[in-house]
């Protein structure tokens, strides 16, 4: 009986995919680096550090594609963990329009190379057989070992130092890019003129360890994009994968989780967590995962305080509520708790999910689809002074110094988050506390949904000048 097709990704952007596979540690995530011009993928000469498909755009040639990291293919697997990694490098030899297969020129020829060898053979796609880490006269003549298989033309490559790629890469782009893509080009121009006014949102999801980052990914996307295992830690790399959340493009981006830095010892895990924390700095919406039996920790309320401090838009997904619900829990009080221990947070949704199960999966995407509505909405200045009028009306700020605080006009400056200008005669004579009666009103007034907002108060020009 024949096994049906893996589910793959859903390539949003319509580009060409090209995977790179290869045994573990043959420098497959060295050359990912390199062809994408950036440090998006985690090196370390410790076998198995890439676990997931990695995913981003390369451009050759003036060609684009989706690049795809894997993890290493062995012959034999010493556990869960293992089959899993092992898989995910077989859904993106599936999904791929190319293939390159790296081979180890340090080491030589390995019986498992024969092996996937011959599968690829078989495969009715291009193939293009690498052998890495040729950075030297006495390595070159490894590669005469490498024709004993029968392939040609084989391409001899330093990943680390660039030697040889330039050559690989034109023959990617000559026999594979350069193909007639008219059937990605129609396609494209069928999504209209409104994708290209601007690139796809980014859409972090973070929390701490083993609270179902990886789960909730997969079950977004429909199949198994991340490895998941019950060890904590699993997900090292940063994750980019192309998505549609409710009709708009996005890339979602599965983190490794985020502990404290002096907990850390692993120094690839201490990468890993940095680069959780740029992917914050990168995301558009952060979906904060917590922990629903543990309820919100300190280092929960770290790693908010660290979105928060960057406007980024925030949706809190507290997970594993299909346990917590039998104990009798209730989803308001819950909630209530949350927003208490997260005041700083208070704007933001929070969704109750089983990503075990997809319990509140389809809600928070709704809602998620809302925060990232509001977190880029742009607001006509009309609109603007109107909505200052009557929040200023309805509660006007304190005196200061004996003196009334007013307020002129306003005007929308940026986006994402959406920020504010307000002119006002004393800006210094505004309270913390009616700044976030006029934050608060704002986002209710002008719909706003969820969005984090940003005031900037500011005394009109002739009150600066008379200062003076």
């Amino acid at each position: 009986m024949s096994r049906p097709a893996p589910k793959t990704v859903s390539n949003v952007r319509g580009l060409p995919v090209v995977a790179i596979i290869g045994r573990p540690n043959v420098g497959k995530s060295t050359l990912f680096n390199r062809l994408v011009g950036a440090r998006k993928a985690i090196v370390d000469d410790l076998p198995g550090v890439t676990r997931d498909r990695n995913y981003a755009e390369a451009q050759w040639s003036g060609r684009t594609f989706l690049l795809v990291d894997t993890g290493g293919i062995e012959s034999a697997s010493g556990g869960k963990l293992e089959e899993s990694v092992h898989g995910q490098s077989r859904l993106a030899l599936a999904e791929a329009d190319a293939v390159i297969f790296l081979l180890d020129g340090k080491v030589g020829l390995n019986p498992m190379d024969r092996e996937v060898v011959n599968t690829l053979r078989k495969a009715s796609k291009p193939v293009f057989f690498a052998v890495n880490k040729l950075d030297s006269s006495r390595r070159g003549e490894n590669l005469y070992e490498f024709y004993t298989l029968g392939l040609e033309p084989l391409y001899p490559i330093s990943a680390e130092h660039g030697l040889g790629v330039t050559e690989l890469l034109d023959d990617v782009v000559c026999k594979f890019l350069q193909m007639d893509r008219t059937e990605i080009a129609d396609d494209r121009q069928d999504e209209g003129a409104e994708e290209k006014r601007h690139e796809p949102l980014r859409v972090a999801v973070v929390g701490r360890p083993n609270v179902g980052k990886s789960t909730l990914i997969n079950r977004l996307l429909g199949f198994e994009r991340s490895v998941v295992d019950a060890a904590p830690g699993t997900t090292r790399d940063a994750l980019e994968t192309p998505f549609d959340l409710q009709g708009e493009p996005c890339i979602l981006i599965d983190t490794a989780g985020i502990r404290r830095k002096a907990r850390i010892d692993d120094r690839v895990e201490r990468f890993s967590v940095n680069r959780s924390l740029r992917s914050v700095d990168d995301g558009d919406l952060i979906i904060h995962v917590i922990d629903g039996i543990e309820n919100v920790t300190d280092q929960d309320a770290q790693i908010l305080g660290y979105a928060y401090q960057r406007g980024k838009a925030v949706l809190l997904a507290v997970n594993k509520w299909d346990l917590v619900a039998k104990t009798g829990a209730d989803a308001d009080r819950y909630r209530d708790e949350v927003y208490y221990r997260l005041n700083f947070m208070e704007h933001a949704p929070v969704c109750f999910i089983s990503a075990a199960t997809g319990h509140g999966v389809r809600k928070l995407q709704e809602t998620g689809a809302l925060v990232l509505q509001g977190y880029r909405r742009k607001i006509s200045t009309s609109q603007v002074n109107q909505a200052l009028q009557r929040i200023v009306r309805s509660h006007s700020a304190p005196l200061y110094q004996g003196r009334a605080v007013k307020f002129y006009y306003g005007t929308q400056t940026g986006s994402r988050p959406p920020a504010f200008t307000l002119f006002v005669n004393m800006p210094g004579g505004v309270p913390e506390s009616y700044r976030r009666y006029l934050t608060h009103q704002f986002r209710e007034q002008l719909a706003l949904n969820y969005a984090p907002i940003k005031l900037i108060l500011r005394a009109r020009r002739e009150e600066r000048r008379a200062k003076r």
